[in-house]
């Protein structure tokens, strides 16, 4: 009789699968946040008080917080923030391109446009609207931040993720609408390190676009034909906000 409620029915068939980390007092952050920046449940208000009798916490955390998303105004000045994206934006069509058996001979490979080729050949083009999500299994590190950056001895960094060339082709030569990776950075720590900046982060959101970072259990999603939820507060002025996000997949 109500049609959506028929496709809820149908959806609930399929296989409902979290890509975000569970947080805590505990779990990782860039370390360029000032520390005492996470606060998790504070209480407020304590049972017994003759007021009411409830519970209430208070929670502090940085936008930029275990699995989030990132508003243009992160790297943009000026450009728009939280409140310029409504419930449209929490909806795609979701592509998972595996790069996991690169990374597993690199551990900061970038993914390229030929990569995203090499799915296209496997799974069709990218669709209008896509988020285009990178596997590499990285979230297996999570919450070791000494492993989730990649420390070598020598204090630098070594993780994978994008390249400038993978990041044109989803969003020039295909129309996405927004992408993630499982990683702390849009960037791989090489390509970072060559451009002295996060110029694939920069890019991303100098186009307008969307970006989930520190995703986890893409390899429990099909490569094509799931869909990603993701859903945040809804605060004024965010350049990042922490998200739940899952997939709707066979």
């Amino acid at each position: 009789m109500y049609r959506l409620w028929d496709m809820l029915d149908e959806l609930k068939k399929y296989r409902w699968v979290e890509l975000s980390h569970s947080l805590s007092n505990d779990s990782p952050y860039w370390a360029g946040i000032p520390e005492g920046s996470v606060e998790i449940g504070k209480v407020v208000f304590d049972w017994g008080n003759p007021m009411l009798e409830c519970l209430i916490q208070t929670f502090k955390f940085p936008g930029q917080f275990g699995t989030h998303i990132d508003f243009p105004g992160h790297f943009v000045k000026n450009a728009p923030l939280s409140e310029a994206y409504g419930p449209e934006c929490m909806t795609y069509p979701l592509c998972v391109v595996d790069i996991t058996d690169k990374v597993a001979r690199d551990p900061h490979y970038a993914a390229t446009a030929e990569d995203i080729k090499d799915y296209e050949a496997k799974y069709g083009d990218i669709p209008d609207g896509a988020f285009v999500a990178l596997r590499t299994d990285w979230s297996k590190n999570w919450p070791d931040m000494k492993a989730l950056s990649g420390i070598a001895e020598d204090g630098s960094e070594n993780f994978p993720g994008w390249s400038l060339d993978a990041l044109r082709y989803i969003y020039e030569t295909r129309n996405a609408a927004a992408n993630g990776h499982e990683a702390l950075d849009t960037d791989a720590s090489a390509e970072a390190a060559k451009a002295e900046d996060l110029a694939c982060e920069r890019y991303v959101l100098s186009k307008g676009k969307l970006q989930i970072e520190v995703l986890c259990n893409l390899d429990q999603v099909k490569p094509a034909g799931a869909l990603l939820f993701a859903a945040w507060p809804r605060l004024e002025g965010a350049t990042g906000l922490p998200a739940r996000v899952w997939a709707i997949t066979e």
